[in-house]
């Protein structure tokens, strides 16, 4: 997508592959399109077809793989951090309650450390979305908007019949 210059700058195009709008009651037990009949008495890909094509291509997979090689470690290592913090508060007050200096102890550097932690955590996410999955998403995002339209172009050319 083009960035916009002048007085249509905030502006969302509507055929911007972000845009939502056309996406509204998608999994809320909506009808679906049943896909349109050709000249030739042969259906074409309905709206469904091309997702499940999407999802079983390499790229989509591709996208997935770096999601799941990213969150899933990512998760494990938070929830472990979290559970030692729980579990040595719990089993070790001795320790916890140990003075590091002043009023400041070492439960409440631990406590501090879990919102840094997760700080750090969204911060990481974040960067790892922008750098490793948004522009592959955005790509297939685009695939399939354009081969909506084809499809819808196609039906509405076959109903001017």
């Amino acid at each position: 997508m083009d960035k916009h210059d002048g007085r249509d700058a905030g502006t969302i195009r509507l055929d911007d592959p972000w845009y939502d709008a056309l996406a509204v009651g998608w999994g809320e037990g909506g009808e679906t399109v049943p896909a349109r009949p050709d000249a030739a008495g042969r259906t074409g890909p309905g709206a469904a077809d091309i997702y499940l094509e999407v999802q079983r291509s390499a790229a989509f997979q591709e996208v997935r793989g770096r999601y799941r090689r990213f969150v899933v470690p990512a998760t494990a290592g938070f929830l472990l951090w979290y559970v030692a913090y729980v579990a040595a508060a719990t089993t070790a007050p001795g320790m916890m309650a140990r003075p590091v200096f002043g009023p400041v102890n070492v439960a409440l550097l631990a406590g501090l450390g879990q919102f840094l932690s997760t700080f750090l955590l969204t911060w990481a996410y974040a960067r790892h979305a922008r750098l490793r999955r948004d522009r592959a998403a955005l790509d297939l995002r685009w695939t399939v908007f354009e081969q909506e339209r084809d499809r819808e172009r196609t039906g509405a050319r076959e109903e001017g019949r």
